[in-house]
């Protein structure tokens, strides 16, 4: 709801004390700090990470919008973008925030549960103006290690309801695909231990998949074509582990990604483990402090008909008769430590 709608249901005699009261109280209801305070304890659905938690790190990341209208006026406009979330391994932090007098609202919300998207209103934009909501956050990322006993680590044989969504195809993810599967079947035959079954996977990829810089493409055409972006590489490896009935998913950070497989402890309680398949060898640990930006690669947004494979930012809204068109930058940077 709008402040000047909201106001204007008041009769003018209604006294300027008054009205300034229940305008600062709006603004306190729209504030973006209260919003990301209120979402500070909403985390993405999860089961627990890799069990051992190594080194901290925290870095700075920057993300937001910039709208300027060009040619006229422009109103009536929505931006979402995605932001960093609450994971085991990694807290989220406002740390500073920058929003100008032209934007309405600033709002979060959880997309299918992993990913956390702002959400910003801009109500109207004269020639001349930019409308800015950006967020600085301090990211805290600890390194994970590999478990130190993994005889007792088996794919899941009723996996949870939650899980399951990382069993079947993804956007690019042909999981089920016949050369997919037959090579899934090829790489573990006669592999007794379930842990084993994964790195031979990780291992069958990083030898015959060749991580080059190109653009991104499909798991079953670099499987063909034995060659792959990052995106490509990692979607390999997550679509055999799927074709194994081991959920998978892709791991999202600044520039690159890495996948984390799902295996059950003898006690039947699942834990993500993650591996770097394109970039040096790391299977069932994360050495480095790589901000997640998010986690999965099968998301259905609101107001779009297909899945995503990744959750972009994006600029909606209806054009203003005889006016301008918006100018957008989005702002997603890493700042450092």
């Amino acid at each position: 709801m709008e402040e000047t709608n909201t106001l204007s249901i008041f009769q003018p005699r209604l006294s300027f004390m008054l009205r300034s009261i229940f305008a600062l109280l709006l603004l306190c209801v729209l504030c973006p700090q209260t919003a990301w305070a209120q979402f500070e304890n909403v985390q993405p659905d999860e089961a627990k990470s890799a069990t051992v938690l190594g080194t901290a790190k925290t870095t700075k990341y920057q993300v937001g919008v910039k709208i300027s209208a060009v040619g006229g006026p422009c109103g009536g406009l929505t931006a979402t973008i995605p932001v960093p979330a609450d994971w085991p391994e990694q807290s989220v932090r406002l740390a500073d925030e920058q929003v100008s007098p032209e934007i309405g609202n600033v709002g979060y919300r959880l997309v299918e549960g992993t990913v956390k998207e702002m959400m910003i209103t801009v109500p109207r934009i004269n020639p001349g103006e930019t409308a800015v909501a950006v967020i600085t956050v301090e990211v805290e990322r600890r390194s994970a290690a590999p478990p130190e006993d993994t005889s007792g680590l088996t794919i899941p044989k009723r996996p949870p309801l939650a899980m399951r969504r990382y069993l079947g195809s993804s956007p690019y993810i042909e999981s089920r695909h016949g050369e997919v599967r037959r090579q899934a079947s090829e790489i573990i035959e006669d592999i007794d231990s379930d842990w084993a079954k994964v790195e031979a996977i990780y291992d069958w990829v990083r030898e015959n998949i060749t991580y080059t810089s190109m653009k991104p493409t499909n798991a079953v055409t670099a499987l063909r074509e034995k060659k792959g972006d990052f995106e490509d590489v990692t979607g390999v490896f997550i679509a055999l582990c799927r074709a194994a009935d081991i959920p998978a998913r892709t791991v999202w950070i600044p520039s690159s990604s890495y996948a984390e497989f799902y295996l059950e402890d003898a006690e039947g309680e699942g834990h993500w483990y993650p591996c770097r398949v394109a970039g040096d060898r790391a299977f069932g640990e994360m050495p480095d402090h790589p901000i997640i930006l998010q986690k999965g690669d099968n998301f259905r947004i609101p107001g779009r008909k297909d899945p995503v494979r990744f959750v972009n930012e994006k600029l909606s809204g209806k054009a203003i008769r005889g006016g301008g068109k918006p100018k957008v930058e989005f702002v997603r940077e890493v700042l450092g430590g």
